[in-house]
């Protein structure tokens, strides 16, 4: 398949990463509609724009903006960027879109939302991934990424896989290192591994990757990285121990100031991902009998300190 150069994006979620990609697909001529349940947000970038700073400098892309229930067809393209445990009601909320049977792609971190895609939209139009892109929200309407960005996708089915390439290049024309992976479910586990071990602990601590560039930080990742490796082996997936290693070493060297998706969402009062994440690795390791004993521990500190923020919020 190819997409027109006009083609119709629906992105759900307007965080650091809706943000990003609608600003980035408009640029290249995409009609972008960016889907959320903030009401003040929406209104706020259908009214200004998305102004997005990045390696190239600062510039406005005008992005259309609009609750679920008012997003009307044909869409060609659905990207989920909701947290994952928004998911699901996520994609109640567009399910009307499939009507026009797009292609719909998770890049979200965590575990389990490609196979919710697969209820609404079906298994021969659902892609998955991954994406390694530094991205900061610095303002209502503004988002910042800089440095090394590269993304992963491929299909749930062999059927769906045959729409991969026209996704990648379209992505590619948006200024994304986007790849076609033989292996997707690796590399979605690969992606797993690197924030499982970084997301809990920065959130545990209250500190940025700079915070985590020692030795008792890579310590605690070098373990996360080893239990999630074991049980994907378990699932019968090979992980490249030393790649998602790498890939850690450059998150923690070229983005030292970064914070972690979880420890924003302690600082902001808002739930984190951690199930789909540190808890879905041990979740998993537990059906396959695979012991996870640091995820568990991370797991259950950062269940802890949800409780206590959602008990003061209530007292």
């Amino acid at each position: 398949m190819q997409f027109s150069s006009t083609p119709g994006v629906a992105i759900v979620g307007a965080g650091a990463m809706g943000c990003l990609f609608a600003a980035r697909l408009a640029e290249q001529g995409a009609r972008v509609t960016l889907v959320d349940v903030d009401r003040e947000r929406l209104s706020i970038i259908g009214r200004d724009g998305i102004t997005l700073v990045d390696d190239k400098g600062a510039r406005t892309l005008v992005v259309g903006a609009s609750l679920a229930a008012d997003v009307a067809g044909p869409v060609d393209l659905l990207l989920l960027f909701t947290k994952g445990m928004h998911s699901a009601a996520a994609i109640r909320s567009v399910a009307h879109l499939a009507s026009s049977r797009p292609i719909a792609l998770t890049l979200q971190n965590g575990i389990g939302n490609a196979e919710l895609l697969v209820e609404g939209f079906g298994a021969e139009r659902v892609l998955l991934g991954t994406a390694h892109v530094p991205a900061d929200l610095t303002g209502p309407a503004s988002v910042e990424t800089h440095g090394f960005g590269s993304l992963d996708l491929g299909g749930f089915t062999a059927e769906a896989h045959a729409h991969a390439p026209a996704v990648a290049a379209l992505l590619e024309q948006a200024g994304f290192n986007a790849h076609v992976a033989d292996d997707v479910n690796a590399a979605v586990w690969e992606k797993v591994a690197f924030n499982a071990a970084l997301n809990a602990v920065a959130m545990i601590c209250e500190v940025p990757n700079a915070g985590m560039d020692n030795d008792p930080g890579r310590r605690l990742a070098a373990k996360v990285v080893d239990e999630t490796a074991d049980v994907a082996a378990a699932k019968g997936l090979g992980l490249d121990r030393e790649r998602i290693v790498a890939t850690i070493d450059a998150a923690l060297r070229e983005h030292a100031h970064h914070k972690a998706s979880m420890l924003q969402d302690r600082e902001l009062g808002r739930p984190t991902e951690i199930e789909t994440i540190n808890g879905a690795i041990a979740r998993e390791g537990a059906r396959l009998g695979v012991p996870t004993p640091v995820c568990d521990t991370l797991s259950d500190l950062v269940r802890i300190i949800e409780l206590a923020q959602r008990n003061t919020a209530k007292g």
